[in-house]
């Protein structure tokens, strides 16, 4: 028989989403304040947001927005057009394209940043103990913190 799931599971799965909405859409409205449509703060966020020895390729990025490769090239043109990122083949591979945060998109960025950390400092509290409620064990019927 399947574990029963608590009511206040149902809360805090709910407020998790919520909360998750309501981050993503003041972000949104952010980097619109910034002059970044919405996802084109979400590429540049994930060309810096690369692990160290990690490439920016147009792959990688499409698969860290959960796109499709010619939706991300399509991103990637836009941006590339207005000077924030660029273009480069590997020296090695000519075959892999990685592309590169100018100094504008880098500052772009940088200002959404700063106002993301800032909110979610602010306000992420919420959302942690959605989090912490939904991870909490059960054993035998009874909630067990960690």
């Amino acid at each position: 028989m399947a574990e029963r799931i608590a009511s206040g599971e149902y809360r805090a799965l709910a407020e998790l989403r919520y909360r998750i909405r309501l981050f993503l859409r003041e972000g949104d409205a952010t980097a619109l304040g910034e002059g970044l449509e919405p996802q084109q703060y979400q590429m540049l966020l994930a060309i810096r947001g690369l692990q160290d020895g990690e490439s920016a390729t147009v792959g990688a990025l499409a698969e860290r927005l959960a796109i499709k490769h010619h939706s991300a090239v399509e991103l990637i043109d836009r941006l590339e057009r207005r000077g924030f990122v660029k273009r480069s083949r590997d020296k090695e591979d000519r075959r892999q394209v990685r592309v590169l945060l100018l100094p504008r998109g880098e500052k772009a960025l940088a200002s959404v940043v700063k106002e993301r950390i800032s909110e979610l400092r602010a306000s992420g509290a919420a959302l942690v103990r959605a989090i912490e409620t939904l991870l909490k064990e059960k054993r035998n019927g009874v909630r067990i913190r960690p």
